[in-house]
Order: structure tokens, then sequence, then C-alpha cells
């Protein structure tokens, strides 16, 4: 089977997010809405030359993405990413504040897909065309 991209495979992340809540697992749900999110700012970061292993090199990519595109609301999704992450490991959200942050994660990937775009202004691909 071939790997899926990083956008799919975030979207594929997501829709198994969904699927574990709708079960009732909503730490695991967390789980797989934090990496839907951070894989998706990975496949950015990347093709843009940024460092992107560790949470700072992360949260760096997602104050220059702001810079870049002015939208301050990928900085407001992220955030529901990390409370995701946090949940992980306390499991202290309700269920229905899971699926609320899965919604933002969502809108969070809908914003960042067109930017992991090969050739996107802002790449480094893009920079070597004439």
């Amino acid at each position: 089977m071939a790997m899926p991209t990083y956008p799919a495979g975030s979207r594929h992340l997501l829709a198994q997010a969904r699927e574990v809540l709708y079960l009732g697992d909503a730490r695991q749900a967390s789980a797989q809405g934090w990496a839907a999110a951070a894989q998706m700012l990975q496949s950015v970061a990347q093709q843009r030359g940024w460092a992107h292993q560790a949470h700072t090199d992360l949260f760096n990519a997602i104050a220059r993405l702001v810079a870049e595109t002015g939208d301050d609301d990928i900085r407001r999704l992220f955030c529901a990413a990390v409370s995701l992450e946090t949940n992980c490991y306390e499991n202290w959200l309700p269920a229905v504040s899971v699926d609320g942050d899965l919604d933002d994660i969502a809108q969070f990937l809908d914003k960042l897909e067109p930017l992991a775009a090969p050739g996107r202004p802002g790449t480094d691909e893009a920079k070597q065309s004439p």
C-alpha cells in the first residue's frame, strides 16, 4: 500500500479521530486530532525548509505562517490542537469539547492544505522557479 501524502494522511487521521470519539474514546480521538494537525503543519514547514521536528519548531512555524498570511486564525486553531495533545495525557476534556476541537482541526487543515501545495509562493520550490 502506498504511503499517503501528508495532507491525505492528516485527513485520514481526522476521520479516524471522529470514529473513535463516536465509539467513546476521547483520549484516542485527541491523539489522532493532534497528529492530524501536527502532520499538516510539518508538511508546510518541510516544504518551506523550516525546522519541524520539535514542539518549539511547530510553534515557530505557526508564528511564521501567521506573519506570512496575516491570518491569526491559524494560531487560534492550532491552540485547539495543543489542547487535544494535552488531553492525550490528562484525559480531562469531555467528549463534546474534543468534538469541538476536532471541528477546529478540520478548519486548520483547510487553511494549511493550500499552503502545503508544491510551488506555493514562499516555498523553496517556488523560489527556484524562473
